[in-house]
């Protein structure tokens, strides 16, 4: 069984893979594994609910298997499928060795010809395999899919008409995150243990850089991340996340960026904003007095350090 001895051993643990967390979110993935419950992670994009997964897999020793939710997804997509193709090549070499055409293509129906997708893989890990299944960005499923994962979480088992049940001998931690483009039906939400993940404040913020972005000098991380934090108040269609401040980070450091200025903000905008429209509002904010005076038009402060 997968499990931490400690809510220390988790913040610990995940601290020295580069993920900061506050006592509350280490609580819930402690609770995660101790009893068996999936995970659910809402929030905002970027703010670190796919990266916590990962970590998770790799401070457990675990394979990470992730399916990745979209419009339109269906059962056969995230269970499995039968490889067609080699079902008709075996039975072309079937009738070129003379096989009985009453028995011809008798075996095309077992483990050999399938096909296992992410929700498959995860129910038949052997017992002695550790498996952390990643479910991500559920919201973007339709409701029949939500229905039918409601199904599997219950009892970790599926049917294959040609094959019989197939039930997971040791169950998966299951992670499960929504971006809420939609909001999921309450009974998957019941079988899950929540928790909101919000945009960090300053001081984690910088930690987290510092902690993902070696080499980086203290005094820029804290410019990133003040600069991050007031932009993220700003009037905009998509706030950039904690996910954009690190490449934003990677990318000064290979510009050989000492010190962040206008034509800096202006000439990487693209490693922080991702829509047209942000983009063009950011442009016409005054952000030289942003950095110059430590605040905005309004007043807002910004107070880099000196």
């Amino acid at each position: 069984m997968m499990s931490f001895t400690s809510i220390e051993e988790v913040i610990d643990g995940f601290a020295g893979q580069g993920y900061l967390m506050d006592r509350s979110l280490a609580t819930t993935v402690f609770l995660s594994a101790a009893i068996s419950k999936p995970l659910f992670l809402e929030g905002e994009p970027g703010v670190g609910k796919t990266e916590l997964a990962k970590v998770m897999a790799a401070v457990l020793g675990a394979e990470m298997i992730r399916l990745q939710c979209y419009e339109g997804l269906d059962a056969n997509s995230a269970l499995y499928e039968w490889n067609y193709p080699k079902q008709m090549l075996e039975i072309r070499l079937e009738e070129a060795r003379g096989v009985d055409k009453d028995r011809i293509g008798e075996n095309i129906f077992s483990d050999a010809f399938l096909l296992e997708r992410p929700l498959l893989k995860a129910i038949q890990a052997p017992p002695s395999k550790r498996v952390v299944l990643l479910i991500d960005e559920v919201d973007r499923s339709d409701e029949e899919f939500e229905a039918f994962l409601l199904e599997v979480l219950s009892d970790f088992q599926i049917s294959i008409p040609e094959i019989g049940t197939l039930k997971a001998s040791q169950p998966p931690l299951v992670v499960l995150t929504s971006n809420r483009t939609r909001d999921l039906h309450e009974a998957l939400k019941r079988r899950c243990l929540y928790h909101w993940i919000d945009y960090p404040d300053f001081d984690k913020e910088v930690g987290i850089v510092m902690a993902r972005v070696p080499g980086i000098e203290a005094r820029l991380a804290e410019q990133i991340c003040h600069f991050m934090q007031w932009i993220r108040a700003q009037d905009l269609f998509k706030l950039p996340g904690v996910a954009e401040t690190v490449d934003w980070a990677h990318a000064l450091l290979s510009l050989g960026t000492k010190e962040i200025d206008k034509d800096t903000v202006e000439t990487t905008l693209g490693c922080i904003l991702k829509y047209k429209g942000d983009i063009d509002a950011m442009q016409k904010l005054d952000v030289s007095a942003v950095l110059a005076n430590g605040g905005d038009a309004g007043g807002k402060p910004l107070a880099f350090p000196a």
